[in-house]
């Protein structure tokens, strides 16, 4: 039977208490901070998905770490496909393409998890502007009003 290596704890500097993970890694419960942000990804979209399941087969969920696009400083009004606080991207709609090898692509929704978790203190937080951004990008992408998707809709 193999055996697991012993947790390292850290020592208690300045009385903060130990230093380490609180749930071993080969638990079923652990979850990284990417992972457990997918999830909330995954259950702000889920009544989206199951209201409008007929429209939503073409359209493909990621999530991004950040945002890899280059807005201009001087840009005031951004694409309707890209939702944004001030400058920085919280999501966008990549629409359906050709990739670099000439093959078809599906649309794509993408959220970004550090912008959004740098806005938000708490997992309610988190909650609800995950809640927001996708309602208004999956709005967008089916040329329907915020409200029509969610009634308590406000951005």
């Amino acid at each position: 039977m193999p055996t697991t290596p012993p947790l390292s704890v850290r020592r208690n500097r300045h009385g903060r208490g130990q230093r380490g993970p609180l749930l071993p890694q080969q638990t079923p419960r652990f979850r990284t901070r990417a992972q457990s942000f997918d999830m909330a990804v995954l259950e702000a979209y889920a009544p989206i998905q199951n209201a409008f399941a007929d429209q939503l087969t073409t359209l493909d969920l990621a999530v991004d770490t950040v945002p890899r696009m280059r807005l201009r400083a001087d840009m005031t009004v951004l694409p309707d496909e890209i939702v944004a606080d001030g400058p920085v991207p919280l999501g966008r709609i990549v629409p359906a393409g050709v990739d670099a090898k000439g093959r078809p692509t599906r649309s794509r929704l993408v959220i970004f998890r550090m912008p959004i978790e740098a806005r938000c203190a708490t997992r309610e937080e988190r909650s609800e502007l995950l809640s927001t951004v996708l309602t208004s990008l999956v709005a967008n992408y089916l040329n329907l009003s915020p409200q029509d998707i969610d009634p308590r809709f406000s951005w």
